[in-house]
């Protein structure tokens, strides 16, 4: 057991370390593009739909006046983006604990140890609220200046698949948490959801780190 506590602590020090050098670099890279260019392009080409919502040429912000397209505004948009950024990374790491731990709890209720029942319920929705607030985050961060997806399949294309099926995975584990105890088909349909969730958002935060 202590090994195995020994291994997901590198695992996560592996992924802080390498986390943090892609998002500040990312940042300063995007940073120095808006000051040496004389007239620089302030979106993107192509933007996930939550980002156009709020932060598009005719997004909720640039309507409202909250933050008008503009060099500066986008100055500081960047700011705001990596520290977004940060906490979605670092909100990503106490998810991927609670989901371990959590694990550990539900095979032991499971296998008929029923004394950890409240502990498995109140852990569910910490890991529950960590897991949507970090999606927001990245949701919903300002957009970069400029795509820097290569064509194909590479890490940050394969992160964003995997996403796909965490986040689906993860409503279902939520949907089907209470009604498991109605029926042994709701209760398989929880633990699979629950397996698929943990297992596509730890390759998820791996995948990140590798260049491809």
């Amino acid at each position: 057991m202590k090994k195995s506590k020994k291994k997901y602590l590198l695992l996560i020090l592996i992924l802080v370390f390498n986390f943090n050098n892609l998002f500040t670099q990312d940042f300063f890279d995007e940073f120095e593009s808006l000051i040496k260019v004389e007239k620089p392009v302030l979106l993107p080409e192509k933007m996930i739909f939550t980002q156009k919502i709020l932060w598009g040429e005719k997004g909720l912000f640039r309507k409202t006046g909250i933050s008008n397209l503009t060099l500066e505004n986008r100055e500081k948009e960047l700011i705001v983006r990596e520290k977004m950024l940060k906490a979605h990374q670092i909100i990503g790491y106490i998810t991927f604990a609670g989901m371990i731990y959590q694990g550990i709890l539900g095979g032991k209720l499971y296998n008929g140890d029923y004394s950890v029942y409240d502990q498995h319920k109140t852990l569910g929705k910490v890991v529950t609220a960590s897991y949507f607030t970090g999606a927001g985050l990245s949701l919903f961060t300002p957009p970069p200046l400029v795509n820097r997806e290569k064509e194909g399949l590479n890490n940050i294309r394969l992160h964003k698949i995997l996403a796909n099926l965490h986040l689906p995975a993860m409503i279902v584990t939520n949907i089907y948490s209470d009604k498991q105890y109605e029926a042994d088909k709701y209760r398989e349909i929880h633990k699979n959801a629950a397996y698929t969730a943990v297992a596509s958002y730890t390759l998820a935060m791996i995948t990140i780190i590798l260049d491809f």
